[in-house]
């Protein structure tokens, strides 16, 4: 497995100093009159502050559907879009995005340089995972299908890892970050069910859920044989 940490919905790469998080959404409280109690902006850089602080990161990238609407980028996007970039620089961190398939209009909000995929210093390619890659990799970094996992009657967002999972190469697959997308259960899924290409085998893919209670991250075995227990 790689060097990998995982926490509150992104993980971070310490071979890289990379923090990477995936599906933010942003705007979709606006799009669907969801009332969030802690306010979609102050919950996405309060949380993202939080993991800075812990991970001291070199570099933010998001993964793709950043924004939530197709047609258009309200000023309220555009303010929280730019308040998390804040959040990066303000911890000497340099925020990167790609583009997922939500973000034809992330180059109207962000004026830097917006990412097909994004290939870290070791060679870790990052992409949304709607789509095949361009570039080949030793390991993926994706987001997409908001995974989720449903133990005991509770669920919970996990990162799904297959080592050899795509073109022989890992694949992380990150959940959501923002809170208000719904998860999609992987429990019994299969490789047919899964939206992003680079899932071709659903059965060897691991769930990674990390336990805040009980501070440590739990490595369940892969799908494949969970579905023969549940």
């Amino acid at each position: 497995m790689p060097s990998v940490t995982v926490r509150d919905r992104a993980v971070y790469l310490s071979d890289t100093g990379a923090l990477v998080l995936a599906d933010l959404h942003i705007g979709r409280a606006d799009a669907s009159d969801v009332e969030f109690p802690l306010g979609e902006r102050a919950d996405l850089t309060e949380r993202l502050a939080t993991l800075c602080d812990e991970f001291e990161p070199k570099q933010v990238v998001f993964a793709g559907d950043v924004l939530h609407r197709f047609d258009r980028v309200t000023e309220r996007s555009k303010s929280a879009l730019s308040a998390l970039a804040s959040v990066c620089t303000d911890a000497e961190a340099h925020p990167v995005f790609v583009a997922g398939n939500h973000d034809t209009m992330l180059s109207e909000a962000w004026s830097g340089t917006v990412h097909d995929e994004f290939e870290l210093g070791d060679g870790t390619l990052v992409s949304h995972g709607h789509r095949h890659p361009d570039g080949e990799s030793h390991l993926h970094v994706v987001g997409h299908d908001h995974p989720t996992i449903t133990i005991e009657g509770r669920t919970r967002p996990c990162v799904l890892y297959g080592p050899g999972a795509y073109r022989g190469a890992d694949v992380l697959m990150l959940p959501s970050f923002t809170r208000l997308a719904a998860g999609v259960e992987v429990n019994r899924m299969r490789a047919g069910e899964f939206q992003s290409p680079l899932v071709s085998d659903a059965s060897i893919f691991r769930p990674l859920v990390r336990d805040e209670d009980a501070d440590e991250t739990l490595t369940f075995p892969p799908l494949g044989e969970l579905r023969r227990l549940f």
